[in-house]
């Protein structure tokens, strides 16, 4: 498996994401690359082909760029465990569900909130900047999205959870249904 030290110009996308998650929210926000069909890139394609063909950017610069940004998703991120924890002294903290409704109906944390237009309209305007609350997705790759969305939009306390309801499943709670897409 690849790590952080091994990403280079020769680096393929696909192994960039593998090792950096969150690097292709990293570069759509600062250099608006990879998030529509005139702006994306291939799997195979490598760092420094994606950078040559947008404005020859400086491949260090770039790849300290999803370094910085994945440093940043850790920080939101919260383990399962520390989350029951945390559930267990404050059982007010907000748990919001981004996956699709099929998915929260058919398994779900307790106390859990599904997502919908309406709340988040409401989450943007009426909810006070402070208010902790944690997103939830299936695995852990649409909930940092979703935070940085909010983050991005002025609330402070947003964190998202490690690996999703799957994670809760396998490390806090076997009686929460896992499934995979098919």
């Amino acid at each position: 498996m690849s790590t952080s030290t091994d990403i280079s110009t020769d680096s393929a996308m696909e192994e960039v994401l593998t090792v950096f998650p969150g690097a292709r929210r990293a570069l759509f926000r600062k250099y608006h690359i990879g998030g529509c069909s005139s702006c994306g890139f291939k799997m195979d394609e490598t760092l420094g082909g994606v950078c040559e063909r947008n404005n020859d950017l400086e491949v260090a610069e770039v790849l300290a760029e999803i370094q910085s940004s994945h440093a940043a998703d850790q920080k939101i991120l919260v383990e399962s465990k520390a989350l029951r924890d945390e559930l267990a002294t404050t059982p007010d903290l907000k748990l919001l569900d981004v996956r699709s409704q099929e998915e929260f109906d058919a398994a779900r944390i307790e106390g859990a909130t599904h997502m919908t237009r309406d709340l988040m309209q409401e989450i943007m305007g009426k909810w006070d900047p402070e208010t902790p609350f944690v997103i939830i997705d299936h695995q852990g790759q649409q909930g940092l999205d979703a935070a940085a969305y909010y983050l991005g939009h002025g609330l402070k306390n947003v964190r998202c959870l490690r690996g999703g309801i799957d994670a809760w499943s396998l490390e806090v709670d076997e009686s929460v249904p896992r499934y995979e897409f098919s």
